[in-house]
């Protein structure tokens, strides 16, 4: 017999209730301290108000694409959402479906990416993956094939109302772990001064191409692209764009059998309508290089 029959025998319904609600009241403010360590683990990454400037700034510089408004996403190292933003009048300014894109975008680029931590132990070193470069590795034959599938986007968070509150500083994602993986161009690592990742940028809203060169200079604009020559990444291994270590790479050729064609390097992206100026490299050119 448990306890709220219990209760109900002794004559005291009302005490049964409100030890029931008090019980569910635990439970509540359980959720509030996770929900505010989340939030708490945000701590020195940029605010919405910083986002929001960066991405406006990095939007009107990049002149490729379909010009258009964009959405952006600041996830911390735990692949918690710590900031969201459009560039647009209203949330409807730009693709309603780019808001989650965004935060795939950023969750992915800090998902496989590194620092120096991870040689501690004497084996592996840092590697800088933009989600540009994953366009081939996961394509049928490619190196990482499947990696698409894997971390799937937690739609109880992606989805969460009110929809009145998207790209605010209360948007419901915030505090929230978003997970997904996103294969074309859009999204960053962010690395402080001392060369340690401390999150993820992402953005998306147009052409990949753009959202790539948009997310290079919004990432600039936060000051946290202190690669250096020290954080290498697969442009600067296999494009030899030592500056642009995660920049985006195009050495994709047509394959005379078909499909998406095959990427010297591995790691290409396709060109996009009113592509980004290529350079030397096949990498995108007129990026500012990263920081010591």
């Amino acid at each position: 017999m448990t306890v709220f029959s219990l209760l109900r025998i002794a004559g005291t319904p009302w005490l049964a209730a409100a030890l029931l609600i008090a019980g569910t009241g635990t439970a509540f403010a359980g959720d509030d301290d996770d929900d505010k360590d989340n939030r708490n683990a945000c701590n020195g990454l940029p605010t919405h108000a910083t986002l929001l400037k960066a991405l406006k700034d990095a939007t009107n510089t990049e002149g490729t694409g379909l010009n258009l408004n964009m959405w952006g996403t600041i996830v911390n190292r735990d692949g918690v959402v710590c900031a969201v933003a459009f560039t647009g009048t209203g949330r409807g300014s730009q693709w309603p479906g780019s808001r989650v894109i965004s935060a795939q975008k950023a969750n992915t680029a800090n998902a496989f990416s590194l620092d120096q931590s991870a040689a501690s132990g004497g084996n592996g070193g840092p590697l800088a993956l933009s989600t540009a470069n994953l366009f081939s590795a996961v394509q049928p034959g490619g190196s990482l094939f499947g990696l698409q599938h894997s971390n799937p986007v937690d739609t109880s968070v992606a989805y969460k109302g009110p929809s009145s509150k998207y790209g605010s500083s209360n948007d419901p994602m915030v505090g929230e772990k978003i997970g997904g993986v996103n294969v074309f161009g859009g999204g960053l690592a962010l690395y402080d001064t001392s060369h340690k990742i401390v999150g993820a940028v992402g953005v998306s809203g147009d052409t990949s191409c753009s959202d790539h060169n948009i997310a290079w200079r919004t990432r600039r604009n936060l000051n946290l692209d202190h690669l250096g020559a020290v954080i290498p990444g697969v442009a600067g291994i296999f494009a030899g764009d030592a500056t642009h270590p995660d920049n985006i790479i195009f050495d994709i050729t047509a394959n005379p059998a078909g499909g998406t064609g095959n990427s010297a390097s591995g790691f290409g992206h396709p060109k996009c309508l009113n592509n980004p100026p290529v350079g030397a490299g096949n990498t995108a050119s007129g990026l500012p290089p990263v920081q010591p």
